[in-house]
């Protein structure tokens, strides 16, 4: 089936417009709103840290081929967003939350009978469970992609820990995690360590180390699936297992050959994984459009 043209949409924001590309399908069909990942991801995927894989374009185009409609959207004050607020770093997990009801109002403004899907990737998916916890009890479904199931604070510590290089700036990093978890702000911060605590970003970290994804996934009452490539090195298969665990009724779907951006990688090749981020002519990895399909036409 041929995808229809997709088109620049917009909601409401704080303090002007946000800003999405919508993929349309028939009148009635399954929607899928995309909620981006950490940082400045925008609405295909990419960051400017060196992400460039396009697998939110990927997936929305995937999809429409297959009759079922999307939105991909880029976050309050960045990018298209940019006007919805004056600045991109005054955010809380609770801000996002309200975008995604906005978009989800603008959604039902197109077509209200549409099924809509939430799919939120990796930090998304924090912001994608605490919107479905917090009372959607019109959402069809929840697509967690690369999702931690654990607090903020135990990821992060796990993955400074995990890089042997990190060893000398590792007493600092515990320190202001531990600060943050306690809802303080650190302003005295080692240029190493600015790229992930950088004050401007401190208060949106302390909101999301106060969120346990398990137990936001256990209040879920719509269809899940958790999404989780086994190549993947920020999140694990630990983390989607404790996900699964504190909703048994969620469907559980591990990739083999996928990385965190759920692009095909050989199995102990680290420079080959990160290499992936950057190639949005990869293809997305094998199962990836399946295993979302699938849980999408196969709702009641």
């Amino acid at each position: 089936m041929a995808s229809a043209q997709a088109i620049e949409i917009h909601a409401r924001g704080p303090g002007g417009l946000l800003e999405g590309t919508w993929q349309p399908a028939s009148a009635g069909a399954p929607v899928v709103l995309i909620v981006p990942g950490s940082g400045p991801t925008d609405r295909d995927g990419n960051n400017p840290g060196g992400v460039a894989a396009g697998t939110y374009r990927l997936l929305a185009d995937a999809l429409g081929a297959r009759g079922i409609a999307s939105l991909r959207i880029d976050k309050r004050g960045m990018y298209g967003s940019r006007p919805a607020a004056s600045d991109a770093n005054a955010v809380t997990l609770g801000d996002y939350v309200d975008d995604v009801r906005a978009w989800i109002a603008a959604i039902r403004a197109r077509d209200a009978a549409a099924p809509v899907w939430l799919l939120g990737h990796s930090e998304g998916g924090l912001v994608a469970l605490a919107a479905a916890a917090g009372g959607m009890s019109d959402l069809a479904g929840l697509i967690l992609a690369a999702v931690p199931g654990r607090p903020l604070g135990a990821v992060l510590r796990e993955q400074l820990a995990a890089n042997p290089a990190n060893a000398v700036i590792m007493d600092e990093a515990l320190a202001i995690l531990a600060r943050l978890e306690g809802g303080e702000r650190v302003e005295a911060v080692s240029p190493v360590l600015l790229s992930l605590f950088r004050p401007e970003v401190q208060g949106f970290l302390i909101s999301l180390m106060r969120v346990d994804p398990a137990a936001l996934i256990a209040e879920v009452r719509a269809p899940v699936l958790i999404l989780q490539g086994e190549r993947d090195l920020q999140v694990g298969r630990a983390d989607a297992e404790a996900l699964h665990r504190a909703n048994p009724a969620s469907r559980l779907a591990l990739l083999p050959e996928a990385n965190h951006v759920f692009k095909a990688v050989a199995p102990d090749d680290r420079a080959a994984n990160i290499a992936a981020y950057r190639d949005p002519g990869l293809p997305l990895a094998p199962g990836t459009v399946e295993a979302v399909a699938a849980v999408i036409e196969g709702a009641p």
